[in-house]
């Protein structure tokens, strides 16, 4: 039997790194396109600040699709939904009627999904829901991915997270308050090798800046 063909919410982060494993893992499903918002003026994605060459780099060495939905600087909740749902009729006229997300447990942020899913009849699947969040950054350190943090919240980390490795000292060093996975937007990270990639996405560490009350580590293509 042939798996099925779905979409992948793609930020470029560890999160979705970790559910992209889950479902290669199972063999139950491919991967038509990596899905990801990005801002169109700043070609960079949406909340992350990843440039978007880094992005496209990220998705050739996993050796997938990229679907980029463009979205104005200070997008409306109207606007991102009118074109998500451009893009996704898209590729539900292909027969596509799944879509993965990296979510852990935020029943409103899935609810949110899966009700705006329904209206164009499509579904949503959730390979890392209800998962130990500890574990699962333990996990991704383990297999050997490696990811760079971009983009951190000032009002619970202090603003040294930026530009981190996401590695053993990094979990560790994670004040109690934080998610260990930053599922609360904590913090945000771009993952450029590990197992599933062909080779490391390569780039120089930038400069730190304050953006919309968020600390944003720049990445410069290498």
């Amino acid at each position: 039997m042939e798996p099925e063909k779905i979409l992948l919410s793609w930020s470029g982060g560890k999160d979705s790194c970790l559910t992209l494993y889950e479902i290669q893992r199972t063999h139950r499903y491919q991967i038509a396109a990596l899905l990801t918002t990005v801002t169109e003026s700043y070609e960079r994605i949406s909340m992350h600040g990843v440039r978007t060459v880094l992005l496209e780099r990220q998705a050739e060495s996993l050796g997938l699709p990229l679907e980029k939905v463009l979205i104005p600087p200070g997008c409306g909740n109207e606007t991102y939904e009118c074109r998500m749902r451009q893009t996704l009729e898209k590729y539900q006229s292909q027969g596509i009627r799944r879509v993965a997300f990296g979510d852990l447990f935020l029943e409103d942020i899935r609810s949110y999904r899966e009700t705006n899913l329904a209206r164009i009849r499509m579904q949503g699947l959730f390979p890392l829901w209800k998962k130990d969040t500890k574990a699962l950054s333990t996990q991704f350190v383990e297999l050997g991915f490696q990811a760079i943090v971009v983009c951190i919240d000032p009002r619970v980390l202090d603003k040294s997270f930026a530009g981190r490795l996401v590695d053993t000292n990094f979990v560790h060093s994670l004040p109690p308050h934080v998610d260990p996975c930053g599922e609360n937007g904590e913090f945000h990270s771009f993952v450029f090798a590990g197992p599933l990639f062909q080779r490391p996405v390569r780039f120089t560490p930038g400069e730190v800046v304050l953006r919309d009350s968020f600390w944003f580590c720049d990445l410069l293509p290498e």
